[in-house]
């Protein structure tokens, strides 16, 4: 199983039916905790809720997919993790477009600059890599990860994508 994480907004959905429309088989981490009851309580504050892992990886256990996509895929002790990432100007951008508030903006910008979700993945002791969709299609991204998949992993190591001359107009 390789999960595919990122912070919202990076693009997972649309890789996750790109791959799809090419034969890969992708559960939706997000549906799944829904049809499966796995919700726990709404936290007004940040806007979303919560999710007990260890509920949400036995429920996985006997789960056969290819790939799982979902910002909570890396805790689910994936083979790999892809990590997609985003210029948080950008990001911003995505995340207004879709109406989320300021602050839940600003929550997730500021997760992208400081690697949460890359460094919580890297934690895993799995097999890491980055993909940047900053400026990628669907399609070109679906194509990077299918080149990873294959080895072919130049310029997507951690590391390798850095939000660091960002950070002066965030902070």
């Amino acid at each position: 199983m390789i999960a595919l994480t990122g912070t919202p907004g990076t693009g997972k959905t649309s890789l996750a039916s790109e791959l799809r429309r090419r034969g890969h088989d992708v559960l939706d981490l997000k549906e799944h905790i829904i049809s499966n009851g796995l919700r726990e309580d709404y936290d007004a504050e940040r806007d979303t809720y919560g999710v007990d892992i260890d509920r949400l990886a036995d429920s996985l256990k006997d789960a056969e997919h290819e790939f799982i996509e979902g910002h909570l895929a890396h805790f689910l002790s994936p083979e790999m993790v892809i990590v997609l990432r985003c210029s948080p100007t950008v990001l911003s951008q995505r995340l207004k477009a879709r109406g989320y508030d300021d602050g839940k903006v600003r929550e997730n910008v500021e997760a992208e600059l400081l690697d949460v979700i890359l460094c919580e993945s890297v934690d895993t002791g799995v097999p890491v890599f980055v993909v940047d969709t900053t400026s990628s299609s669907p399609s070109e991204t679906t194509d990077a990860v299918e080149g990873i998949m294959r080895g072919e992993t130049d310029g997507h190591l951690p590391g390798d994508v850095t939000w660091a001359e960002e950070m002066d107009g965030w902070f």
